[in-house]
C-alpha cells in the first residue's frame, strides 16, 4: 500500500511536467495544435491513475485542468479542422471509473463537474461553426462514460449479491444439517433413556441387579449423547462458511452398537446385511446411519413391539435400507414430529427415494434408496 501511495503521488507531481513536455514535443515544427499533442497529453494523464484510485475527485480536477491547459495552448489550431478536445477522452474514462467504483454522490459530482468544465472549455475555445457539434460530442461522451461505469457497477454489485446469497444459503443448509443431527441424536437417546429408566423403576425393589444394569445403560447413552452434542456445538462455532466435518460422525460401522443399545432397552434389533459391504462416501454413510437410527427410535417410542428387522443391501449403484416392525403402525398419525420429515430430507439431499407407511400384514416399514456416486467402491 505504501508503494502504491508513493507511486500515485509521484505521478501527481510529474503530471504537470509531462503535460508541458507533451505540448512542446508534440508541436515540432508546427506552431499550431496537432493530434500528436492530444495523444501525448492523454498518455501523460496516465500518471494520475494512482491518485484516481485513492482520491478520485482530486485526480479528476487535475485532469480537467490539464485538458484546459492543452486546449488553451493549442492557440488558433482549432481553426484548422482538427479536434483540440481529444484529451477530454481521458477525462471521460476517469468519469467511467469513478461511476463504477464510487458512491452515487461522488459519481454525480464527477459527472456534473466534468460536463460543466468541458462545455465551458468548448464555449471559450471552439470555433463558432463547430460549437454545437463539439458540445454534442462532449455530452454524448460523458453520457457513454456514465452508462458504461453504471453498467460495470451494477454487474459488480450483482456478483457480490450472488456471492452473499450463496454464502447465506450454505450457512442455512449447514445449520439445517446440524439441526437434523441434533434431533436424531437426542431423540434416539431420550427414547432409550425413557425405556431403561422405566424398567429400572419397575424392578429396583425386586431385581436390584437388573435395575443397576438399566441405569448403567442410561449412563452410557447419556455420555455418548453429550459427546455428540459437544461435537455438534463445536461445529456451530466454526466459521459460518465452513462445513462441519463428517469424518467424526457415526456411520454404518456403528450400527451394531446401536442395535446393542436398543436391544438392551427392550426392543431387539435384527440387523441383516446383503450384498458386498464396501466403503461409502461420508455423507451417504452418515445419512444411512441416521435414517436407521430414527426409524429404530420410532419403533422404540411408538410401535409397542419387542423387535424390528433392519436390512442393508449393498447394490451395484444404490444402498437400500429397510426397517420393518410388527407393531401397531406408528405412522398412523403423521405430522406429530420431525422424524419422518428429517429422514425424507436426508434422502432428498442425496437424490434418493424414500417411503414410509403401515404394512398390510401389520406394523410399519421405512425404506430408503441412496444412490452411490460413480466410482464409490
Amino acid at each position: 500500500m505504501r508503494i502504491r501511495g508513493i507511486a500515485g503521488w509521484g505521478g501527481a507531481v510529474l503530471f504537470p511536467v509531462a503535460l508541458a513536455w507533451s505540448q512542446v514535443a508534440g508541436s515540432g515544427s508546427e506552431p499550431y495544435y496537432s493530434p500528436s499533442q492530444a495523444i501525448a497529453a492523454m498518455l501523460s494523464m496516465s500518471l494520475l491513475i494512482g491518485v484516481l484510485r485513492r482520491i478520485p475527485l482530486l485526480a479528476l480536477v487535475m485532469m480537467l485542468l490539464g485538458c484546459v491547459f492543452v486546449v488553451a495552448f493549442a492557440g488558433p489550431g482549432y481553426q484548422s479542422g482538427r479536434s483540440p478536445f481529444l484529451p477530454f477522452l481521458a477525462v471521460d474514462l476517469a468519469v467511467a471509473f469513478i461511476v463504477a467504483t464510487r458512491t452515487s454522490r461522488v459519481s454525480t459530482a464527477a459527472v456534473v463537474l466534468s460536463l460543466v468544465v468541458q462545455v465551458l472549455a468548448i464555449g471559450v475555445f471552439s470555433a463558432r461553426q463547430d460549437l454545437l457539434t463539439n458540445v454534442e460530442i462532449a455530452v454524448l461522451a460523458i453520457a457513454t462514460a456514465f452508462m458504461a461505469g453504471r453498467l460495470l457497477r451494477e454487474r459488480r454489485e450483482h456478483a457480490a449479491a450472488l456471492r452473499s446469497r450463496a454464502v447465506a444459503d450454505a450457512v442455512t443448509a449447514e445449520r439445517l444439517r446440524i439441526a437434523r443431527e441434533l434431533h436424531d441424536m437426542v431423540a434416539h437417546t431420550i427414547g432409550i433413556v425413557a425405556l431403561q429408566a422405566g424398567a429400572a423403576k419397575r424392578v429396583i425393589d425386586t431385581q436390584p441387579t437388573r435395575a443397576r444394569e438399566a441405569l448403567g445403560e442410561v449412563e452410557t447413552a447419556s455420555r455418548d449423547t453429550l459427546s455428540g452434542l459437544r461435537r455438534m456445538l463445536g461445529a456451530l462455532r466454526q466459521a459460518e462458511s465452513e462445513a462441519a466435518p463428517l469424518h467424526d460422525l457415526p456411520g454404518l460401522a456403528d450400527l451394531d452398537r446401536l442395535a446393542e443399545a436398543t436391544t438392551a432397552a427392550g426392543v431387539r434389533v435384527d440387523v441383516r446385511w446383503q450384498g458386498e459391504p464396501r466403503p461409502l462416501p461420508p455423507e451417504v454413510d452418515l445419512s444411512a446411519f441416521r435414517i436407521i437410527q430414527e426409524a429404530v427410535t420410532n419403533v422404540v417410542r411408538h410401535a409397542d413391539t419387542r423387535s424390528c428387522i433392519v436390512s442393508i443391501d449393498y447394490q451395484d449403484e444404490d444402498l437400500a435400507i429397510d426397517v420393518a416392525d410388527g407393531g401397531r403402525g406408528h405412522g398412523a398419525a403423521p405430522g406429530t414430529g420431525y422424524g419422518l420429515v428429517g429422514m425424507r430430507e436426508r434422502v432428498a439431499l442425496l437424490h434418493g427415494d424414500f417411503t414410509a407407511g403401515p404394512r398390510p400384514e401389520g406394523g410399519f416399514r421405512v425404506t430408503a434408496r441412496l444412490p452411490l456416486p460413480t466410482g464409490a467402491t
